[in-house]
């Protein structure tokens, strides 16, 4: 009877075994012959090719010339030394390099894709290497997948493993150290997905706005958006208007009525910095509010007092 820390040792370097092959697929397989392809018959962009695949060709050298072997050798050697958390402590720093994998993973099956429809010998390319026996009947987009969802296997493994260490276990300390370090690099792969979702979202917006450009800036942060009445003092009449709030600055906009490029038009800026907001108690127009800035103040009535009081938060 294996020890329960052993057995799930020995399940690590299987599914390891198992997704060096796949790597091993996509890099020296899938991504060799299509750059070949792009070299010679120009049927797709090489640059085209280096972005649906990214940095698999470092991911793949790393896991079959250095981690594979390391834990074989160790698996071997476990009557004299049971331990991985050395081993995994090593492998750690490395799938950093999964960051741009993972954050670059959206954008490469939408050029998949696309270039799919757009070349039939890409296309066709693809679906014969996918009938060979070594892609299991799966398609390229699933091969894909497999680095995304590595990380997270090897946390649960190493948490496992932990889990069933006896306590005086010579590997105690070392897993433990190993567990914190894959955590670590797990959040920094979510961290680089959560940085590129917000600037996809930005860049959405900046479009809605005719990507001026002394608006455009990454660092931005988009923390409302909604359409509001203006009231204009003079004759106490409104008119519809769309609010953008960000950290720095609020975006008095007007819809556009034909929208060609852009949906609104920027017809002000008012920066937070000194910007101060109040309610207005005024029982012929509820639900109003007044914004003033360095720029200019705007009486504003929102749709309800739950939208009003969302706004001056």
């Amino acid at each position: 009877q294996e020890p329960e820390e052993k057995k799930i040792a020995l399940e690590l370097l299987e599914t390891e075994q198992a997704y060096v092959s796949r790597l091993y697929l996509l890099d020296q397989v899938f991504y060799t012959e299509l750059m070949k392809e792009a070299k010679t018959r120009k049927t797709v962009p090489e640059e085209v090719v280096k972005m649906i695949f990214s940095n698999i060709s470092s991911i793949y050298q790393f896991h079959a010339k250095f981690f594979l072997p390391e834990l074989q050798e160790r698996m071997e050697d476990w009557s004299c030394n049971p331990r991985i958390g050395d081993v995994i402590q090593k492998l750690a720093p490395f799938l950093k390099m999964y960051g741009e994998y993972v954050k670059n993973f959206d954008k490469a099956l939408e050029l998949l894709t696309a270039w799919s429809e757009r070349s039939p010998p890409f296309q066709e390319l693809i679906s014969d290497i996918q009938k060979r026996e070594v892609c299991a009947n799966l398609t390229l987009q699933h091969h894909m997948l497999e680095p995304v969802q590595r990380i997270p296997r090897y946390e649960l493994l190493l948490q496992e493993y932990v889990r069933k260490l006896p306590p005086t276990s010579p590997d105690r300390e070392g897993a433990e150290k190993a567990l914190e370090m894959i955590f670590m690099v797990a959040k920094h792969s979510n961290a680089a997905i959560a940085e590129m979702e917000r600037l996809q979202n930005l860049w959405v917006v900046y479009e809605r706005l005719g990507l001026e450009d002394d608006i455009v800036d990454p660092s931005n942060e988009l923390i409302k958006e909604g359409p509001v009445q203006k009231i204009s003092t003079r004759n106490s009449s409104t008119s519809e208007k769309y609010l953008f709030l960000f950290n720095n600055m609020l975006l008095y906009c007007v819809p556009k009525v034909i929208q060609v490029g852009a949906e609104f038009q920027v017809h002000l800026r008012i920066d937070v910095d000194s910007m101060k907001v109040r309610v207005l108690k005024d029982s012929q127009l509820p639900h109003t509010f007044l914004v003033s800035g360095k720029q200019r103040t705007l009486e504003l009535q929102a749709r309800s007092g739950e939208e009003m009081d969302a706004w001056i938060k």
